[in-house]
């Protein structure tokens, strides 16, 4: 590696929420790790307060910027700069609170420009398509960096950008217009907010702009695997140019996150404790992720349905769709004597808030994980071999819950939203469809989910004579960004001399 290699510095953006600010983490450390680069993520105060905390120990070449903002000024409540502190009725809030960031990232850009020290290329979320204009005036190489799959985020660039649910509106399903196959979308696989919009709400109006300007990126980076992710990355390749686009997921090791976790004593978790006195492949693990809930009516179907499945569970509750979804959970919001009968009977385990995931995913007790389809527990579920439930709820969680069950065939659809209901008899119906011994459905589900362990396993690998897809993916576009840094400089000599 050579010096002025190790002088490149890699600036990353990523929006203000956990299931973005991670995966940009892991990133970074893969950046550093792999070529020595320095890299310097970007963010607002609190959130770079919260990735300080998040770094590993002895971390090196990792810097981290604050860039002013106040959340009161955008009429957001003081000191709410993430999504995981701020309910769905001011979210939009946060959004057009985002392109108050530009100049102060504008100048910072300006500042390492004028010291003669300007960044490899900026990576920046599609959040933060305007990051792109700042990028071309500076003639830095410019990369959005998705941390969903290309499935689901082509589905959601289709939708936002041309929004075909506004045409024929008696329809419920409609084409989309631009994808590179014929794929029909219900509306009941739609989030609140593509729902609601006219066109010319805040939502249509944020995401018609951002998503526009990031197509005029240099090129796209996925957290997603080339192998089982084509339709979605045909579709960006349509757009951005068939060499534009690449693959670098997982970004997270999660094989190394287990045993650097094991190595401090984590696995002595409860949770870990209870599995590991349960027979293989018997328990199912549930989860709705950090920032989702479902209603009440929901949450007492799931658990009569869970009682009457018979199977063994570990569930991660939090208060259902109406309370604080960061508040104390209440006994009330589930079956009378529930908790207590699951733990006398050694059925079920009932964990507040948080659990360690990957723990619990990696373990040869879990057999299937029920899931609301975010990207992050999606690529942790499947990398271990685990097959899923989905009951996706917002974003773009209804197209992910699409690729796993219809393209890659390791789901089972229990649910959509926490707006329609559903009832015990579905939850009991679906959950021995996939754990029954007998299913034949359950045994191809986990057949495919094998087969995508290895797929990911394989894009990850790097030995003698072998680079996996991913490995491949994240070596181009440092190739392709010092090819483009190395041009302007000899472009400057010669305007000089």
């Amino acid at each position: 590696m050579s010096t002025s290699s190790n002088k490149q510095n890699v600036i990353l953006f990523p929006f203000m929420a956990q299931g973005h600010l991670i995966p940009y983490l892991a990133l970074a450390l893969k950046i550093q790790s792999k070529f020595g680069y320095t890299v310097t993520i970007i963010n607002t105060p609190l959130n770079i307060k919260k990735l300080q905390k998040s770094l590993p120990p002895n971390t090196s070449n990792i810097n981290l910027v604050s860039l002013p903002y106040c959340s009161s000024d955008h009429n957001l409540p003081p000191n709410s700069e993430n999504t995981d502190v701020l309910p769905y009725t001011i979210m939009v809030n946060l959004l057009d609170s985002l392109p108050s960031l530009r100049p102060h990232f504008h100048k910072y850009i300006s500042d390492l420009v004028k010291l003669n020290t300007p960044p490899l290329c900026i990576i920046a979320d599609w959040f933060f398509g305007w990051t792109v204009e700042v990028a071309k005036e500076f003639e830095i190489f410019h990369s959005v960096f998705n941390t969903g799959g290309a499935y689901g985020m082509a589905i959601y660039y289709s939708i936002w950008l041309n929004q075909p649910q506004l045409q024929n509106e008696s329809e419920e399903e409609f084409l989309l217009p631009d994808f590179p196959q014929d794929l029909r979308i219900h509306r009941s696989q739609l989030a609140n907010n593509v729902l609601q919009a006219t066109g010319t709400d805040s939502w249509s109006l944020f995401y018609k702009r951002e998503l526009s300007q990031t197509l005029s990126s240099d090129g796209f980076l996925f957290n997603t695997v080339e192998e089982f992710d084509q339709v979605g990355l045909t579709y960006f390749r349509s757009k951005l140019g068939q060499d534009s686009v690449w693959t670098v997921g997982p970004v997270s090791d999660y094989s190394m996150s287990l045993k650097s976790r094991a190595s401090n004593g984590t696995s002595s978790d409860l949770s870990i404790q209870w599995l590991d006195n349960q027979e293989e492949n018997s328990v199912l693990y549930i989860s709705f992720g950090s920032q989702n809930t479902i209603s009440g009516t929901q949450m007492m179907e799931l658990a009569i349905g869970l009682e009457k499945s018979e199977k063994n569970f570990i569930w991660v509750v939090r208060p259902p769709l109406g309370n604080d979804i960061n508040g104390e959970f209440r006994s009330g919001w589930l079956p009378e004597g529930f908790e207590e009968r699951m733990k006398a009977k050694n059925r079920g385990l009932i964990m507040r808030k948080w659990a360690p995931q990957l723990e619990i995913l990696s373990h040869k007790a879990t057999s299937v994980f029920l899931s609301h389809c975010g990207w992050n527990s999606i690529l942790e579920s499947i990398s271990f071999g685990v097959p899923i439930i989905g009951w996706p709820i917002s974003a773009d969680q209804y197209n992910n819950s699409m690729l796993l069950e219809e393209e890659i065939g390791v789901c089972v659809e229990l649910a959509r939203g926490n707006r329609n209901e559903i009832r015990h008899e579905d939850v009991v119906r679906v959950i021995d469809l996939v754990m029954s011994n007998e299913s034949k459905k359950g045994a191809e589900m986990r057949s495919k989910a094998c087969e995508v362990k290895e797929m990911i396993e394989s894009a990850i690998r790097e030995e003698e004579g072998f680079k996996g897809s991913s490995v491949n993916g994240l070596e181009e576009i440092f190739a392709i960004a010092l090819l483009r840094k190395k041009k302007m400089k000899m472009d400057q000599t010669m305007v000089r001399n």
